[in-house]
This record gives structure tokens, C-alpha cells and sequence, in this order.
């Protein structure tokens, strides 16, 4: 049997269209037919190496390997693990890769995946790494964009809330720069508007761009409303946190003029940028959204280990 070639996943832009469309179909394929995929990865082992707190990403990965009749092993933070005694990333993975098939690794400091994938003889999975990128939470939302809406052609796509740090909106928006039609409506307090390497991939993109500091003038022309939490965890200054937590605040009334089909997402957790009354309104999709992301994973598994197809 040929030995697949060693690929990573760091940033979403590691991935071709014609790739993410290919993980896309296969999730879809593994929702409609899972038991077709439930020894797919058997005898293979993922090893989940976070260094910051996280619920949904971790448990979907190891929920998406268990699902694939694999198994797990890993830390759920760097308490639990040798960086307490300064271990660098580039040992721990030198070390990780002889009990493991696949890493996923999230981490503080952007480009710690990049070390990894370095050093890594195994494919690595960069699970987030500070508020650089989330390539799988992309994949996620992209999977969640196209089934609930079936296209991720010709939409208006409005992200609101910390769009400085927030690594699930840069991921996010260097994938829709490539889908054509793309309308971008960013809504952000000034001291958290996106990075300029961000708007610069949207004008190189070629996409309508438009920023705002109001949600409600903006709900009525969106397609996607993507809200984000204002993330305490980046701020240095926790009184620049306190005046900025509270900028946006989703709730049923600024709903009232969205479109029929638009859709509201959340990469969670959130704090109280959006009332839990949203939840049973019929644009949320933000926990279907968190379900996806275990499908989008056993498929990018799958693909990562030479599983399932070319």
C-alpha cells in the first residue's frame, strides 16, 4: 500500500477550493451514511494537545476519532503537561508523534503550529493558535454556511464583535475571499476593528468591504450574521476589556428586519454579546453549527491520515 503523503493543516489557505469542497462532501456523506465510517480509523490514535482551555473544538476532535472507531490521548492543558517544566513545542511533538497517528494542537503564541509541523513526522492540525487562525473552525463554518443555505457563492457575510484578536474571523474570511460574490460587512468598536493584513487579504480578494460601529443599520442586507465574543484573554489592560465587553449585544429585537433566510452563528463561548433568547429564534444556528464541526473533523481525519479517497 502506497504511504500517503504527509500533509498538515495550519491555515485554512493550506487547503485548495477544490480540497475543501472535497471535505465538505465527505462530511456530508459521513452525516448521511455514518455507519459506513465507524472503523474508518481504526487502530489510529489522536493525540489532542491543547495549551489553552477549549470545550467545543477538543471534545468535537476527540468525539470525531472515537466516531471513527480511533482513540485519544493528550492533555487539556499546559498545567497537565511537560511545558511546565519548560519543555518546548518542538520536543513535546518529537515525543507526541511516537505514541500518536495525528495531532491536533492548539496554542497561546501564533505560529506554534508551524514549529510543530516542523518537527512533526505525523500530520499536525492547528486547532487555534492565539489570535492568529482556526482552520478547522473554518471549515466548520463553511460547512454550516453551505448546508443551511446551499451555497457559499454570492452571500453577505456581516462579523461583528472582536474582530482584531478573533482568529475564528481571519480564518473565516481568508476562505469566503475566494468564493465569488463575496460582500463583506465588518461591525466592531474602532479599538477591535480587523488587523489591516486582514483587510488587505479582502481588497486583494477583490471583495466588496464595508465597516460599521451600528449592528442594527447592517442585520437587514446579511445573509450571515457572525457574532464573536469580545475575548478577555487578549486584552493586557482589563479596563480597556470592561469598556469594550459590552459593545455589541445581539438580542430578538435586532433581528426583527433580517432577512427570512439569514443565518447567526457563534464559533462559542459566548458571554453576554448575545441573549439566550436568540437561541429559540429561527435564524440561530450557532449549536447545529458546534455539531457540524465533529462531522467537518472526522472527515478532515480521514483525509489527513490517506483514509478516504484521493
Amino acid at each position: 500500500m502506497a504511504v500517503p503523503e504527509l500533509r498538515h493543516l495550519i491555515d485554512i489557505k493550506d487547503l485548495s477550493l477544490d480540497e475543501i469542497d472535497t471535505l465538505l462532501a465527505l462530511g456530508d456523506d459521513i452525516i448521511a451514511r455514518p455507519a459506513d465510517y465507524q472503523d474508518a480509523a481504526k487502530r489510529k490514535k489522536l493525540a489532542t494537545l491543547f495549551y489553552e482551555p477549549s470545550t467545543r473544538t477538543r471534545l468535537s476532535f476527540e468525539a470525531a476519532m472515537l466516531e471513527l472507531g480511533g482513540s485519544v490521548l493528550g492533555f487539556s492543558s499546559q498545567d497537565s503537561s511537560s511545558a511546565t517544566k519548560g519543555e518546548s513545542v518542538a520536543d513535546t511533538i518529537r515525543t507526541v508523534q511516537c505514541y500518536a497517528d495525528i495531532i491536533a494542537l492548539r496554542h497561546p503564541k501564533e505560529g506554534a503550529p508551524v514549529v510543530a509541523a516542523r518537527h512533526a513526522a505525523v500530520p499536525v492540525i492547528n486547532a487555534g493558535d492565539g489570535g492568529h487562525n482556526h482552520p478547522t473552525q473554518t471549515l466548520t463554518d463553511l460547512m454550516t454556511i453551505r448546508r443551511e443555505l446551499g451555497t457559499l457563492e454570492g452571500l453577505t457575510i456581516g462579523l461583528c464583535g472582536d474582530l482584531k484578536f478573533g482568529r475564528t474571523v481571519h480564518s473565516l474570511i481568508a476562505a469566503m475571499v475566494r468564493y465569488p460574490g463575496t460582500r463583506f460587512v465588518l461591525v466592531s468598536p474602532r479599538e477591535l476593528r480587523a488587523p489591516d493584513y486582514v483587510l488587505e487579504e479582502i481588497r486583494r480578494g477583490g471583495c466588496a468591504c464595508e465597516e460599521s460601529h451600528t449592528m442594527e443599520a447592517v442585520v437587514p442586507v446579511l445573509d450571515v450574521l457572525y457574532m464573536t465574543r469580545v475575548q478577555r484573554e487578549r486584552f493586557f489592560n482589563e479596563a480597556v476589556y470592561v469598556r469594550l465587553k459590552d459593545s455589541f449585544i445581539l438580542d430578538v429585537p435586532k433581528l426583527a428586519h433580517a432577512k427570512k433566510d439569514m443565518i447567526v452563528m457563534h464559533p462559542l463561548p459566548r458571554v453576554n454579546e448575545m441573549s439566550v433568547r436568540v437561541d429559540e429564534n429561527p435564524h440561530a444556528r450557532y449549536f447545529v453549527q458546534a455539531l457540524y464541526g465533529k462531522y467537518i473533523r472526522m472527515a478532515l481525519i480521514l483525509k489527513l491520515l490517506g483514509r478516504w479517497g484521493a
